[in-house]
């Protein structure tokens, strides 16, 4: 499935992100991807549900991808990182 809007969740207000998807899809964009690390996980699947609970009708979880990545620290160590992909799009 190609997805051409994402948002990438950190540390602003859960609720900037909300506005940030509802605003992709009063736009006119079929389907939206909210991508989210570590602690920020918990938070890109709040996002995802009040989206489609509260804020845009017709949407529903479409794909939810989980992995886990390798970085490399401020010290040169590589570290692995949890990530999600949620994919969300009109019904």
């Amino acid at each position: 499935m190609e997805v051409n809007h994402t948002v990438y969740i950190g540390g602003k207000p859960t609720m900037n992100y909300v506005l940030a998807v509802a605003t992709q899809f009063k736009d006119g964009t079929p389907t939206v991807m909210i991508k989210a690390r570590g602690r920020s996980i918990s938070k890109a699947v709040d996002v995802a549900l009040i989206v489609q609970d509260r804020f845009v009708e017709n949407t529903k979880v479409q794909g939810i991808g989980i992995v886990t990545e390798e970085l490399t620290d401020e010290g040169g160590q590589p570290t692995k990182v949890s990530s999600i992909e949620i994919i969300i799009g009109k019904v």
